[in-house]
């Protein structure tokens, strides 16, 4: 870390290590040290969406610098934005989740002309991908009622869905709420970033708000009055959810596996494990 840096706090992180830092002035900063097996071909790849989306939505970070190396790891600084994680709101009010949804939906319509070579991969957590991990993962599940359950929870789109770059992870953790006037500060961490169903950001959005028990149908409205759904994408959300959430219960029961004392995997497993019976039948 540069010498006129000084650290504040870690923050949790799935991959990577960030840490809150604070300059000379006070100003605060997160520095990102990249994990050992992330490429700098997609570290660009976000510094160029964060760049890009600047100029064009008032939410997420700036990034600060170029990408360095450190002892072997990237490192890069992005701006710090206050905010309580959605996850610790309690409740999440209509007005919130509509706001969410509208926040969603300027993202879409800014990414839809954003494009990057190295989002174009495979990534285990991409909604494209999700029969497939499912079917990978599938053993760990000991419990056998909640194998079944999320085995169920398959999915192939009947129609082929638009796609194009999304953040891919606008879990409750990642969207920040400002506790005042109870609107989205902030959408951060760009990792999950990578050309997929363009739908996908707001069903892995609702997955998670259905789990703090919000009302799916207002992130939707929001959502919905700054960028329009195709008919087929209505038809795919719900599945989605579901496919999301069944997804998120066989990663996290891989990674406990490899890191079994990283806390954070399994941060929503229990609500998961609660919630999906609950809406297994909702559309």
């Amino acid at each position: 870390m540069d010498k006129g840096f000084k650290l504040i706090a870690t923050l949790p992180s799935e991959r990577d290590q960030n840490f809150l830092v604070t300059d000379d002035s006070g100003q605060q900063f997160v520095l990102k040290i990249a994990n050992a097996a992330e490429s700098r071909d997609f570290l660009q790849a976000q510094n160029a969406v964060m760049d890009y989306l600047a100029e064009r939505v008032q939410f997420c970070q700036r990034v600060i610098g170029e990408i360095t190396e450190v002892d072997g790891h990237f490192e890069r600084l992005v701006t710090y934005l206050p905010g309580v994680p959605l996850a610790e709101i309690k409740p999440h009010t209509h007005g919130l989740l509509h706001d969410l949804g509208q926040k969603l939906g300027q993202l879409s319509r800014a990414l839809a002309d954003f494009d990057h070579p190295a989002t174009h991969r495979y990534f285990h957590w991409d909604l494209a991908n999700g029969n497939r991990i499912i079917n990978q993962y599938a053993p760990l599940i000991e419990d056998a009622d909640l194998r079944e359950l999320v085995l169920k929870c398959r999915y192939e789109p009947e129609t082929e869905l638009r796609r194009s770059v999304i953040h891919g992870d606008a879990n409750d953790y990642n969207v920040l709420v400002d506790p005042e006037s109870m609107t989205v500060s902030g959408l951060i961490d760009f990792g999950d970033m990578v050309y997929s169903y363009t739908v996908g950001d707001l069903a892995i959005a609702l997955a998670y708000v259905v789990l703090g028990e919000g009302e799916p149908r207002d992130v939707i409205v929001g959502y919905t009055s700054e960028f329009a759904l195709l008919d087929e994408e209505r038809e795919a959300l719900w599945p989605l959810v579901r496919l999301r959430l069944a997804m998120s219960v066989f990663i996290a029961a891989h990674q406990r596996q490899q890191d079994p004392e990283n806390e954070y995997l399994g941060i929503s497993q229990k609500a998961i494990e609660k919630t999906l019976p609950r809406i297994f039948s909702d559309e």
